[in-house]
């Protein structure tokens, strides 16, 4: 499968047992955003997507990153 970077956006911030949940991904926290990216294929990303569910987190976006 085609591997792409994407970011994904939740309100808020991370408690430390969801920063440990995706500890392979960048994490920026902004005020009242957290975007996290990383390369993904389709069946990791939606891997991570179960995985913000589990920690109730609410998405914001997701967006496939342009390539440089």
């Amino acid at each position: 499968m085609t591997r792409h970077t994407y970011e994904i956006r939740v309100i808020g911030t991370l408690s430390p047992a969801a920063c440990e949940a995706f500890a392979g991904m960048q994490v920026e926290v902004g005020p009242t955003v957290t975007i996290l990216s990383g390369d993904f294929d389709q069946r990791d990303l939606h891997a991570v997507l179960n995985r913000l569910r589990t920690f109730d987190l609410e998405l914001v976006g997701v967006r496939q990153a342009p390539r440089t």
